[in-house]
């Protein structure tokens, strides 16, 4: 319920226009809505998290959804690529506790 809460906050902060809390879905439809990002790229977006998540029906559904919008399969292996990759270097520089280059902060 908490996280439900703070994401629902974070979409009406991020969505002017949007006043009072709003449902997961409702959510869902005002992100996902036309704005600065192009509707593939919120759909691949949602397919990487989803997956590095481990949410199935998420997964499943974006994917589709992505397709709807024009995702060929070289987009969705490329971006699961990206996936495995940020995964796996996020994790070593983690336990390396490798120190972020001052240019980056």
């Amino acid at each position: 319920l908490l996280r439900t809460s703070v994401v629902a906050l974070a979409m009406v902060s991020a969505c002017p226009g949007l006043t009072m809390m709003i449902s997961p879905w409702e959510a869902v439809q005002a992100v996902m809505a036309p704005g600065a990002l192009d509707p593939l790229v919120k759909e691949l977006l949602y397919v990487a998290v989803s997956a590095t998540n481990g949410c199935e029906y998420c997964t499943y559904s974006h994917t589709a959804a992505a397709r709807r919008k024009g995702m060929t399969d070289a987009m969705l292996m490329e971006v699961m690529a990206v996936v495995g990759l940020a995964n796996e270097t996020n994790r070593l520089a983690n336990g390396l506790r490798v120190p972020v280059d001052p240019q980056f902060r």
